[in-house]
């Protein structure tokens, strides 16, 4: 027998080669090793311990569980009212090892060290439980674990742990079962360490973290073989969010704020010993140019193969908030509650830098989210609900998480083929559907065979009562895992073997810690393995993640992208203040900082073309796409340039290549609308202004450039009085009756109806209008137009 040493534990060592048979014999008289744990329990009752009925409850490990090969030692953790002021703690093997043995005086268990960083008005310092402040803790060292390690493969081994007061036995012993798996986890979890500040404005707004505080977020990788993790990021000024890797562990994909807190930003890049992030390696959502306003990628996730990037997005014509109930609260504990309501699944294809929805996953009557690749890149596996508003007119807001005033909304599983990005008929995944719960956040095993998922009342990931079940990926009956803790269960990953589950959990406090499970061939998972020491005590660990690499593939990350950030920020306060000159210099640095990226070469064109300087625009804009090829907005302010230099084919050429990259982007069809008005084009023209009309009913100017081809085309097949009219209207109630553009086109199509009285007294309120506004060149037109209207004749354009 060898005596065990650990924190608190005594150095005296003694070692019993097993095959002495005769100090065998005389250690089993002298009760030293235990005969068996049958042996041991009558020894137990013969000295009347079993009478008192008091036995030590060992709380963690619990019984069964499984270790990977080479994880750092756990704290084992127990509980005892038998006023015992010492332990024995023994470990017998089943494979004939000698069995281990070690007398502790027990420790109450302890926090680790904070970080004073993080401390705030908002949260208090960690505490425990009370289970676990009634606990008594030991940790074996290095080379009794290694031990425990070796001999528990084939086996469990067993562990034993018997009160002592005075030297005599005083309660009955706890005893568990613990294995070390032979699956080895070859592979580290990437994960983000955050603190829990929330603040509260002046104005009453909540914010999960302080500006101020972004920068102490660390993005960090842990070996389960080492007893720390690893910083690889840190002292960002802007935020970082929800990341994948592709299954080969080479690529890496990850949501950045942007300029002005652009939420439409996504970051792609290989994965080597020191990643840089540039600008020419982020891709825009918003390829509209409107950041943060139209389109917000959701839980995006690379490919296997990280060709392909599927995310959600909120629709051609839907802002962040018409589409994501969020709510956060100055309660630190569970400081935020955000899902969204509405949205399609759409990829984005790094070969051609283009975006798309996904066909059978983009049905505008449902929410589809959180996108899930199969190993195999063939499935999309994916949560759905009925579309609805995220507020509700007059219902109070939530104040706390699983509130019932939140937004009720309940997911289902769905698979769905990806075809090369033709889609299908989305399936729905039986086991993980309507069944009176939320279901969302799946995540698919790398052979293919399961699928773990989150479940909540409502909502999705993060919930308090949120749990992990498994179900088969082609759907069956789903099991709770058995590594479900309380509060929290979310934020899983596979390991690239398929035989772990890494997760986060707020079991041991507010705090939020990483766990594993193991999970066999059938589904089963084994009880939580807590990876100590993942951050500060006054942290939380949150989107663990396995990187399919060595332990050493990433060493850091760094992200200049972000100092041109920055200036851009200024250059972009710059022109909202309409200072067009201080924008444009503040660009000219910024590009001779970074002369290879197309970003900022974009931005300097779109300043330039501010300040009338359209040579130059069309120059700085050609440069981007000589650097990036598929920027939409490069083509669309290439074409702005050439229009205002009456160069209109060439313009529209320019427009024609932003549509095929960007679809559903308004802008550009209004351009061509225009161009083609210049070119006396009314055939050509109408219908790109109808189609800005359907991708935005709200632009006014594509209102009014559909109107006046239909009220005053000189080509009478396209003429159509009472459609210009009631196109006229609806421009003329989004503007208040108070523009004088407005209402000039709407006297024209009150003459194409002939209804010549409201034509000349409309034509009269414009010109008033524009009398006041001073505008001479609008007041002559209008002037001429009335002449018509008194003859009882229409006005051809």
């Amino acid at each position: 027998m060898r005596e065990l040493s650990g924190s608190g534990v005594s150095r005296r060592v003694r070692f019993l080669a097993s095959g002495v048979a005769a100090m065998v014999v005389l250690l089993i008289s002298l009760g030293v090793l235990p005969r068996s744990t049958e042996a041991r329990a009558s020894a137990d009752q013969k000295a009347g311990v079993a009478k008192r009925g008091t036995a030590v409850l060992i709380e963690y490990p619990e019984n069964d569980s499984i270790f990977p090969p080479g994880m750092t030692a756990p704290t084992f953790l127990w509980r005892d009212d038998s006023g015992a002021d010492a332990w024995r703690i023994s470990i017998e093997f089943a494979d004939g090892a000698a069995a281990l043995e070690t007398t502790v005086p027990g420790e109450h268990m302890k926090l680790g060290p904070m970080d004073e960083r993080c401390v705030a008005p908002t949260n208090r310092p960690p505490e425990l439980t009370p289970k676990l402040a009634a606990a008594w803790s030991w940790k074996p060292d290095a080379g009794a674990w290694k031990t425990i390690q070796q001999h528990s493969v084939k086996a469990a081994a067993t562990i034993h742990i018997t009160g002592l007061k005075g030297g005599t036995e005083a309660s009955l012993p706890g005893r568990i079962r613990l294995t070390t798996s032979s699956d080895a986890i070859n592979a580290p979890i990437f994960y983000r360490d955050v603190p829990l500040m929330p603040t509260q404005n002046t104005d009453g707004v909540v914010q999960p973290l302080p500006t101020s505080a972004v920068h102490l977020i660390n993005w960090r990788l842990r070996d389960i073989r080492e007893p720390e993790s690893h910083t690889v990021l840190t002292d960002n000024p802007t935020c970082l969010n929800c990341h994948s890797f592709s299954r080969d562990g080479k690529t890496l994909g990850i949501d950045l704020d942007g300029p002005n807190n652009d939420k439409g930003l996504y970051a792609i890049s290989a994965i080597e010993k020191h990643v840089s992030i540039d600008d020419n390696k982020v891709v825009q959502w918003n390829t509209d140019g409107r950041a943060g306003k139209i389109r917000v990628g959701f839980m995006s996730q690379i490919s296997p193969n990280g060709r392909y990037v599927v995310s959600t997005f909120s629709g051609s014509n839907l802002g962040f908030s018409q589409t994501f109930y969020v709510r956060n609260f100055p309660d630190y504990r569970f400081l935020q509650v955000f899902y969204p309501t509405k949205g399609i699944l759409e990829y984005y294809d790094r070969t051609t830098g283009r975006r798309e929805p996904l066909p059978g996953a983009d049905d505008p009557n449902y929410v589809q989210t959180g996108g899930f690749w199969s190993p195999d890149g063939k499935w999309i596996v994916f949560a759905r609900a009925a579309a609805r508003d995220p507020y509700v007119k007059d219902k109070p807001l939530a104040a706390f998480a699983n509130d019932p005033n939140e937004t009720k909304i309940q997911y289902d599983l769905y698979r769905i083929p990806f075809n090369e990005g033709k889609g299908g008929t989305p399936e729905r995944i039986v086991g993980a559907s309507q069944n009176g719960m939320s279901n969302s956040f799946p995540k698919i095993s790398p052979d293919g065979k399961w699928i773990v998922f989150v479940q909540a009342k409502n909502g999705e990931v993060m919930r308090p009562d949120s749990q992990l079940y498994i179900v088969p990926f082609n759907g069956g009956t789903a099991r709770p895992l058995r590594s479900n803790l309380a509060p929290m269960n979310s934020w899983h990953s596979w390991s690239p073997n398929g035989r772990w589950l890494v997760f986060s959990s707020k079991a041991r406090g507010p705090y939020t810690q990483m766990y594993l499970t193991h999970i066999d061939e059938q589904g089963n998972s084994s009880p939580a393995i807590l990876v100590e020491n993942a951050t500060a005590s006054n942290r939380a660990v949150n989107l663990p993640e396995f990187l399919n690499a060595e332990k050493d593939a990433l060493e850091d990350i760094q992200i200049p992208a972000i100092a041109v950030y920055r200036l851009i920020e200024k250059a972009l306060d710059s022109e909202d203040a309409k200072d067009y000159s201080k924008a444009v210099t503040i660009l000219e640095e910024a590009v001779k900082t970074a002369p290879d990226d197309a970003r900022l070469h974009n931005d300097l064109s779109a300043a330039l073309y501010m300040r009338g300087e359209n040579d130059r625009a069309a120059e700085e804009a050609r440069k981007a796409l000589e650097m990036s090829p598929t920027m939409t907005q490069a083509h669309f302010n290439l074409g702005a340039s050439l229009m205002q230099e009456r160069k209109f084919e060439e313009a529209i050429r320019e427009f024609d290549k932003t549509l095929d990259l960007n679809p559903g982007f308004p802008p550009a069809e209004e351009a061509i609308g225009q161009s083609y008005d210049a070119l006396r084009k009314d055939d050509a023209a109408l219908p790109h202004w109808e189609r800005a009309i359907r991708f935005d009913p709200q632009s006014v100017s594509a209102l009014l450039g559909a109107a006046r081809i239909l009220a005053g085309s000189p080509h009478a097949n396209l003429r159509n009085g009472r459609e210009a009219l009631r196109l006229a209207l609806r421009a003329d109630d989004l503007t208040k009756d108070a523009d004088a553009t407005v209402l000039d086109t709407l006297g024209a199509a009150y003459a194409e109806t002939g209804d010549y009285a409201k034509a000349l007294a409309v034509a009269q309120r414009a010109m008033e209008l524009a009398t006041a506004q001073g505008d001479g060149r609008l007041q002559q037109m209008i002037a001429g137009r009335m002449q018509l209207y008194k003859a009882n004749r229409p006005y051809r354009d």
